[in-house]
């Protein structure tokens, strides 16, 4: 994957700076989510409008009680979608993953439960193939975006709902996901 060097170098830095800014309720979590990514656009004629199953590792750490910097992997599976391409039944699949540098902003809406938006780049690749021939492997970086829900179950561990959008190029995917996050 092709990233940028300047994005790299910053999130290293954010990262080494991020101990001189905890207190004693934040710090360093681990997070992970499974969910169904979709994918409904027209690439050149071929109009896809598919579904699957993706995922989603983080590492970061928590700020103060209303931010927080995190890093990830965010793998979308793999979108396939049988065409009928000139009296020929055709198979599409596209598949992407890529990692994740991104802020989280939190506002308490309860003791146990809050709600949240984040934001950052994604810095992805991925394979285009019809009947198994690769015919494209775009790589980018890219926005994303996304809203979602925290019910803490207990100090240490939280349960999350969310709804994420990754500008993917001239396309998009969206994110329905259900995880966790263990704060240490």
């Amino acid at each position: 994957m092709k990233r940028n060097t300047t994005a790299i170098i910053a999130a290293l830095a954010i990262f080494a700076l991020m101990p001189m800014t905890a207190s004693a309720d934040n710090g360093f979590f681990l997070g992970g989510s499974i969910g169904a990514s979709t994918l409904d656009d027209d690439f050149d004629g071929l109009g896809v409008d598919t579904d699957s199953t993706s995922f989603r590792l983080t590492a970061g750490w928590q700020l103060n009680d209303f931010l927080s910097l995190e890093a990830g992997y965010h793998n979308f599976g793999i979108f396939e979608e049988r065409l009928d391409i000139g009296g020929v039944m055709t198979d599409i699949s596209m598949k992407a993953d890529g990692f994740t540098l991104g802020a989280t902003g939190s506002i308490p809406a309860g003791r146990n439960f809050s709600l949240f938006g984040r934001a950052g780049a994604f810095f992805w690749d991925g394979d285009a193939k019809i009947n198994d021939i690769s015919v494209a492997t775009p790589e980018d970086t890219n926005l994303f975006y996304g809203a979602g829900a925290e019910f803490k179950v207990s100090e240490n561990f939280s349960l999350l709902g969310d709804w994420t959008r990754y500008e993917l190029e001239d396309t998009h995917s969206d994110v329905i996901s259900f995880g966790f996050k263990f704060r240490f």
